[in-house]
């Protein structure tokens, strides 16, 4: 049993996470409400450059308002300011391709942020601490927001390699809604993992593959949902297939980052039916990936890429199956957690045995070709 210390602190964990996941959300409906309602903006892009900032501070404020539990009073201060400088931002009647609406465009969010750094102190912004710790944190958002957006930009990628081999193009999709909606909530979540930062223990790739498990699950489920509805046919050539291979192993690597960084003595949770569903996903597409392989080597013979490609999907197959298998073992209370450790580690030398003969042996059977 987990003691009850560690339960609050996990049932905190879980409803600050919640909160955070709807304010980021809430960001990225902001970002789409204009253009989603057609409120005919006759100067588009300069009506973006004005209000961007409209668009995450104030909900990054809400953030730090509802974590530092602010009074009323200081938030009505607030929320007046933030009033205040929406209407100072649209009412200037700029020309166009003017000096001083970029200006505005570029100070108001420095301005703005010093709000977000009173509110982040708690109102304390008259100690060095405070105003130091928020110094601190604005560096660390930055760090973690580009570590997010490089993150975003591999699964985008793979994203859009999946669904390009069911004939799919989410270009569209991309520019219109994942990239604004995307970078605007990664302020937030980006903002949430920096308060964090003590219980990452200098690591964060477990942090990383927490974060970003959920969406990969989600991205396959999609897909495997989109394939089976819309009957498309697989388009398999050799780029396909080792870009199918690559997204299992990032698959593979965010399982494991995720399960390197959990206590084992926890009880099963929301995140462990997260991780199963993340498993079972892969392991289907694992599948359609090894049909296509068997596909082309039907169809072409044994080449040294087919070969090496079969191998490692029949490894990834029996990996992700048993961690499936002891996934729902843990979440029925039937094993212990450490029981998929030791799997998942246990099996880590298979992959290096299977490159090991593809070092040796591969040139050797096929020839030297």
């Amino acid at each position: 049993m987990i003691p009850s210390t560690e339960q609050s602190y996990e049932k905190k964990t879980l409803k600050e996470a919640l909160v955070v996941f709807l304010l980021a959300i809430s960001a990225a409906i902001l970002i789409k409400i204009p253009t989603l309602f057609d409120f005919h903006l006759d100067h588009h892009e300069s009506f973006y450059i004005r209000n961007l900032s409209f668009f995450i501070l104030p909900v990054l404020t809400a953030y730090f308002a509802w974590k530092r539990k602010l009074t009323t009073q200081i938030l009505l201060v607030i929320g007046s300011v933030f009033i205040v400088a929406l209407i100072v931002a649209n009412i200037f009647p700029f020309e166009q391709d003017s000096d001083t609406e970029v200006l505005l465009a570029i100070h108001l969010p420095i301005a703005l942020w010093l709000i977000v750094g009173i509110v982040f102190t708690g109102g304390q912004w008259n100690k060095v601490s405070e105003r130091m710790n928020f110094i601190r944190f604005s560096g660390e958002l930055f760090i973690y927001y580009v570590l997010i957006a490089l993150s975003g930009g591999v699964l985008t990628g793979f994203m859009a390699v999946l669904f390009g081999t069911i004939n799919i193009d989410i270009e569209p999709f991309f520019e219109s809604w994942l990239l604004p909606c995307g970078a605007t909530g990664a302020v937030i979540i980006a903002a949430w993992l920096v308060e964090f930062r003590n219980d990452l223990n200098g690591n964060f790739a477990p942090v990383l593959a927490r974060l970003f498990s959920p969406l990969f699950a989600i991205m396959l489920v999609t897909f495997l949902g989109v394939m089976l509805f819309t009957g498309n046919e697989l388009i398999i050539d050799r780029d396909i297939l080792i870009a199918f291979d690559l997204l299992l192993i990032v698959s593979l690597g965010l399982l494991l980052y995720s399960i390197s960084s959990r206590d084992d003595k926890a009880s099963p949770g929301v995140f462990d039916v997260i991780q199963i569903v993340l498993v079972i996903s892969s392991l289907l597409a694992d599948a359609v990936a090894l049909w296509g392989i068997i596909e082309r080597i039907s169809e072409f013979g044994f080449t040294p890429n087919r070969v090496a490609a079969l191998g490692l999907n029949l490894i990834l197959i029996v990996n992700l199956t048993w961690a499936a298998v002891l996934n729902v073992r843990f979440l029925r209370g039937e094993t212990e957690f450490s029981t998929l450790v030791k799997w998942q580690t246990d099996y880590i030398p298979v992959y290096g045995i299977w490159a090991a003969i593809i070092v040796i042996i591969f040139p050797l059977l096929f020839g030297f070709k």
